[in-house]
């Protein structure tokens, strides 16, 4: 069968945009092709820094004929209807419809539309010019001439050249297939590397088009050229007896740089180590797209670096090499400076005491100093939660609150916070803003910082995915904590939450930190607590600076006054009045309290929600998450008890008895719904009548009754005790007795009293279930 081979020549497509440039090309043309009828084998998609290219294995050479029909209204219907049907089936006249009988419906008109199959050449001169010319590239621009005209050709970068052929692979001369885009006419015809051979070349097909470009000093596929690059420069490092340091983010980088990859290696002078390797390693990256190399014996960065040239030099890269290690060496040169600058004392300190004495800074230490200049300058965090410093502040008090319960100590933890965010004015995090937290570590570590201090400095920001590592240290665990849950509760205070796919501040995977921080280090933490605590700071801010966006109408006084004086607060109503500002700042404090439990009810429920994608993705029912929230979700705020919920009920449903006992409730749950609609809701709320069970003496109903009497207790003081595993157990029990029952005992007997007294046994099942879970909510 016929392939399709498609290229567009440009000028250099950066490299971010090649890959999804071509998903996007691949999925465009086969989606449309496919709507058309014309369906393929294999589709593969091609990208290097001067061209897209598209290869379409299978496709037929005309589509299938399409026979459509298509009912119209009954004989004999208004003339309004038949002409509307005759024009949307395309026909003339009834004279060209079908009439179909029906024996209830009566005779009505049927139009047959036959449609030939179009020819596929017709239809991909269709779609590939509607696909150019509606190319999602994120950032595309006009060129020459034309580029005055607003409906002039966009692309990322000039397109030189269009190359479309189909044809089989036993066809000698495939077909041209024949459009045109902005002037830019299709052929068969693509160039080589600008440099080493910038000619035309011919080509037919796929086979022969890969072999003439390789032969132009062109490797097309992208991946190929990852696998030179970091082949060459694995043996270059180890020649040299040193290790490559990988890094796919800058591998798929370069390969999108370059179309022929000459790997080759230069060197800077030993001096330079002396800056922090991280250092070293951003600079050369982000400033040369190189590699640097690592010395085996002790684990530092070496005074070598792999550079990836696109050009096979006659002086087997001598310039190139020395070209790029002097621009390394100026950037090295700045990076040194930073070190230094960063590790000296401040000009202004004088400037600095008022922000030294508000956060406890020691202005003879550096990184203190630096803080203190972050408060100074009053960079903002948000134009609505404050600045940096007052930021700090608040993580300071909530990680010192946090400590104790991580177990961590508390004066640590509080410092730490202090220094958490001292590194951002730095010279080295103001140049390479990714080495935020690793450049605060170093520098708390050369002042003299506790261990845990200087690693929470780091660590705090972790972790920053699914699958990044998370921080053990305790006091890491509270900065870390901190950090995340007044960044989350601020912008629920001023209602910037996730909407769809927009999180434009992480929010999402800062809850997923506070999840993996509280479950994989086994904190047990009362959320709601914690939350109200985070908020108190953050709601006076908003509402001394009238950022709160909320009314406190008299009404909302009048909620607040009832509450005080009628829920018994005598002290805090003397309290209040003594103080010099009055009944409006208590109402406002008053508001502020009743408002941080609505905040923290609603951030709750986002955690249940990202907890639930977190333990779906681990393998877990979604459906066991809602039964252990159940129906007081608001009280289900410690996370890490939910998980070994979550767990030991996933555990108990495998197992014979758990599938068995879920069937049984389902069961019992069914009739009880059935007859609370006849009865009315919590008619069999009361205690089953143990005389009236024993009168009627049925062995299965009495065992039942006192399996329960058993069981209940034993499961919710198993869960009271957080053994989940013993309350599964509990329910094991009962089991036997759930299946004898409903095997003997007739529910609904005759006799009223027994029909309510065995329902009101049923209740019972309900709601020693629900000690552990809401079996409601489990599917199955």
């Amino acid at each position: 069968m016929p392939d399709l081979l498609l290229e567009l020549f440009s000028e250099e497509i950066p490299a971010r945009m090649q890959r999804k440039a071509g998903e996007d090309l691949k999925k465009l043309v086969t989606d449309a092709l496919v709507e058309r009828g014309l369906v393929y084998e294999g589709a593969k998609a091609f990208a290097t820094p001067r061209r897209l290219a598209l290869h379409i294995a299978g496709l037929p050479i005309r589509g299938r004929d399409v026979r459509e029909e298509r009912k119209g209204p009954r004989v004999g219907a208004p003339d309004a209807a038949v002409q509307g049907f005759l024009k949307a089936a395309g026909l003339s006249s009834l004279d060209q419809a079908t009439i179909v009988s029906d024996p209830k419906k009566g005779d009505s008109y049927v139009a047959i539309i036959e449609k030939p199959g179009q020819e596929t050449v017709a239809a991909i001169a269709e779609i590939v010019p509607a696909v150019i010319r509606s190319f999602p590239w994120p950032k595309s621009m006009r060129w020459g001439k034309a580029s005055a005209a607003g409906a002039s050709l966009r692309w990322v970068r000039p397109l030189h050249s269009i190359l479309c052929t189909f044809g089989a692979a036993e066809v000698e001369d495939p077909e041209v297939v024949p459009f045109e885009v902005d002037g830019i006419v299709s052929g068969n015809v693509t160039y080589g590397h600008r440099f080493h051979a910038p000619g035309p070349i011919t080509v037919k097909r796929l086979e022969d088009y890969v072999a003439s470009l390789e032969k132009a000093k062109v490797v097309l596929d992208a991946d190929r050229r990852k696998e030179i690059i970091l082949t060459d420069a694995r043996n270059l490092a180890f020649a040299q007896g040193l290790d490559l340091v990988e890094d796919e983010g800058l591998l798929e980088e370069v390969a999108g740089l370059v179309e022929w990859p000459v790997v080759l290696m230069g060197s800077f002078e030993e001096r330079f180590l002396d800056i922090p390797g991280e250092a070293i390693r951003a600079t050369i990256r982000a400033n040369q797209k190189c590699f640097v190399l690592r010395d085996p014996a002790t684990g530092n960065i070496a005074n070598r670096f792999i550079l990836v040239s696109n050009l096979a030099a006659s002086d087997g890269g001598t310039a190139i090499t020395a070209g790029n290690g002097r621009v390394v060496r100026a950037r090295l040169s700045d990076a040194a400076y930073f070190w230094q600058t960063d590790r000296g004392a401040l000009p202004d300190l004088d400037t600095l005491k008022d922000s030294a004495g508000k956060l406890d800074l020691d202005l003879a230490k550096p990184l203190d100093q630096r803080m203190a200049k972050l408060d100074k300058l009053g960079v903002v965090f948000h134009a609505k939660l404050g600045t940096q410093g007052e930021r700090v502040q608040r993580i300071a008090a909530l990680a010192r609150e946090l400590a104790p319960i991580v177990g961590a100590d508390p004066d640590k933890a509080e410092r730490a916070a202090k220094l958490a965010k001292a590194d951002l004015p730095t010279e080295m995090v103001g140049e390479f803003p990714e080495l935020q937290g690793l450049m605060g570590r170093k520098y708390a570590e050369l002042q003299g910082e506790d261990a845990s201090v200087a690693a929470a400095v780091e660590e705090h920001y972790k972790p920053l995915g699914p699958s990044d590592r998370v921080p053990n240290d305790p006091v890491s665990v509270a900065v870390a904590l901190a950090d995340k849950l007044d960044t989350l509760v601020g912008f629920w205070a001023i209602d910037e939450k996730p909407t769809g796919s927009k999180d434009p501040y992480a929010l999402r995977r800062a809850a997923l930190g506070v999840i993996r921080l509280v479950v994989e280090n086994g904190v047990k933490l009362g959320l709601i607590e914690r939350l109200m605590f985070a908020y108190r700071p953050i709601g006076l801010y908003l509402d001394l600076n009238g950022l709160q966006g909320r009314d406190y109408t008299l009404e909302l006084q009048e909620i607040l006054y009832d509450k005080l004086f009628n829920g018994g607060e005598d002290d805090e109503e003397e309290f209040y009045k003594d103080l010099v500002v009055g009944w409006d700042r208590y109402f406002v404090h008053r508001a502020v309290a009743f408002i941080s439990e609505e905040v923290s009810a609603d951030l709750l429920s986002f955690f249940h929600d990202r907890l639930k994608v977190m333990l779906r993705d681990q393998g877990a029912r979604h459906d066991l998450v809602d039964a252990v929230l159940g129906e007081g979700a608001a009280a289900n705020d410690d996370l890490l008890l939910i998980t070994r919920r979550v767990a030991a009920l996933g555990r108990f449903l495998d197992t014979e008895d758990g599938k068995n006992l879920l069937a049984g409730y389902k069961r019992a749950a069914n009739i009880l719904k059935a007859e609370e609609k006849k009865d009315g809701e919590g008619a069999f709320a009361a205690a089953p009548d143990l005389h009236l069970i024993a009168e009627a003496g049925l062995i299965e109903e009495k065992a039942l009754a006192v399996a329960l009497a058993q069981a209940t207790p034993k499961a919710e003081a198993a869960v009271a005790a957080e053994d989940y595993e013993g309350a599964m157990a509990a329910l094991a029990e009962i089991r036997p007795a759930v299946d004898a029952f409903f095997d003997k005992v007739t529910v609904n007997d005759p006799d009223p009293a027994l029909r309510a007294n065995r329902l009101k046994l049923l209740n019972q099942l309900r709601q020693a279930t629900r000690a552990v879970a809401d079996f409601d909510r489990i599917a199955g």
